[in-house]
């Protein structure tokens, strides 16, 4: 069993910052993979950005060059500093793993982006 929990959601204007964390537990955190997903009213929930057990990262075009997705495996934790924040980042963000087939997602958490 995986709990995800994250937090760091909030307000901010266009062009502003906000780091997005998730603390996982029930695991062996080193050992997944670990990604953010968002999910806009009225659309699809899209990928955006994974790190993998080694460290690498990978981002979806719409983020690249201004999110940046970390992990800190001492406190099973995985970050997403997320930089020149324009009003399409507005969603709600997820923290994603999977372990033996099963997908674990975490409960969100919203971001508004006011231009």
């Amino acid at each position: 069993q995986v709990q995800l929990v994250e937090s760091g959601g909030g307000l901010v204007q266009a062009g502003g910052s906000l780091r997005l964390s998730c603390a996982a537990s029930g695991s062996i955190f080193r050992n997944q993979l670990m990604a953010w997903y968002r999910q806009a009213p009225g659309k699809q929930r899209e990928w955006v950005a994974h790190i993998t057990t080694d460290g690498t990262t990978n981002y979806s075009d719409s983020v690249k060059g201004r999110f940046a997705i970390s992990r800190d495996n001492a406190k099973n934790t995985v970050h997403l500093q997320m930089n020149s924040l324009k009003p399409e980042d507005t969603a709600t963000y997820y923290c994603y793993t999977f372990r033996f087939n099963i997908n674990y997602w975490g409960q969100g958490t919203q971001v508004t982006v006011s231009s």
